[in-house]
Order: C-alpha cells, then structure tokens, then sequence
C-alpha cells in the first residue's frame, strides 16, 4: 500500500522537476537558443498560439536566432508578440524571415536571471514540499484506518522524507547548472 503510493509520489514529483527543467529552459544564456522563443504566445487570428507551432526556430550562430514562419503573413503578428514577451530581443523583419539577435548579458542582467532561476527553483522546491505533504496526511490516514501499522507509519515517514531529498537535491543541481551556463562569459 505504501509502496504504491511512494512510486506514485515519484511520478509526481519528477514531474515537478520536469516542469522547471522546461521552465528554466526559456531563461536566457549568453548563448542563442530556440527554447528562448518557442513558447512565446503568438495572436494567430485570434487565438494565442506558440511561436514553435506557428515556425521553423533555428539557431545558426551563437549569437543569433532565426524564426521562419509556415505563414508568411503571420511574420507582422510573430514579430509583435516577441517584442511584447519583454525578453529584451529587438527582432528584424526583412519580409520573409526575423532575425533575432542575441545580445551579450551585462553583469546586472545576469544577476537579475539568477534571481529570476532562484525564484524558479524555490517555486519547485514548494511544490516538492506539498507533494510530500499531500502524501504524509494520506500516511497518516492509513495508519489512523487500521490501515497499516505504527511501523509501517514510520517507515512510509522515513522513505518518503528521503524521496523528498533526493528530488530537492535534484532541483539543487539543475539551479547550479543553469547559474554556470547564466555566468559564462
């Protein structure tokens, strides 16, 4: 019985850690990539679509991202919503293509991405807690059931406290990775 739920509690919160990885993903480096463009939510004839359906995103160089619409007259639209996204791209339409090129990050703007990653990551880290609650206020009811023993109470506690862990040591290492890829130069 708490096995079950123990395995589900992993799916659960692996999830959450899939979800920052994807989230840190559009925070900008000092490298070009499409991920910082892709979710960016295009008005295509009245409806917010992602900019990765509605284009090719390419990155040639490491300093530049190239967006080739399906639609060519959807070009004004998608060069709109990517200067509303404010993520500090000046975007050039030469009629066929936009080009976006990526600017160096200053020192303040690179500390400014790192709070925006540590957000991020205590956001996961919150989401990994409740998890952990949700679950150890169904531990308890079991117990309190009849349900399972004391023992198995206390086990469930333990293993699960040590899932936790593992998943928030997980998010720990992702901050890190994303912080070094934020600092290089």
């Amino acid at each position: 019985m708490i096995k079950e739920l123990l395995q589900e509690t992993e799916a659960r919160m692996n999830k959450a850690v899939d979800a920052l990885e994807m989230d840190l993903k559009s925070v900008r480096t000092g490298r070009a990539s499409p991920a910082l463009v892709e979710r960016v939510m295009v008005d295509y004839y009245g409806t917010p679509t992602p900019l990765n359906q509605l284009a090719v995103i390419s990155a040639p160089e490491p300093n530049l991202l190239v967006v080739r619409p399906y639609d060519p007259s959807s070009l004004g639209d998608i060069e709109k919503a990517i200067l509303q996204a404010d993520l500090g791209f000046n975007p050039n339409n030469d009629g066929r293509i936009i080009r976006i090129p990526i600017p160096r990050l200053t020192e303040e703007r690179r500390r400014e991405m790192m709070k925006r990653v540590n957000r991020r990551m205590e956001e996961a880290k919150v989401a990994l807690r409740n998890i952990r609650r949700d679950v150890l206020s169904e531990i308890r009811e079991y117990e309190s059931e009849g349900l399972i023993s004391e023992d198995e109470l206390t086990r469930g506690q333990e293993q699960l406290q040590t899932l936790t862990d593992t998943y928030v040591e997980k998010v720990e290492e992702i901050g890190k990775l994303k912080e070094q890829d934020i600092m290089e130069i």
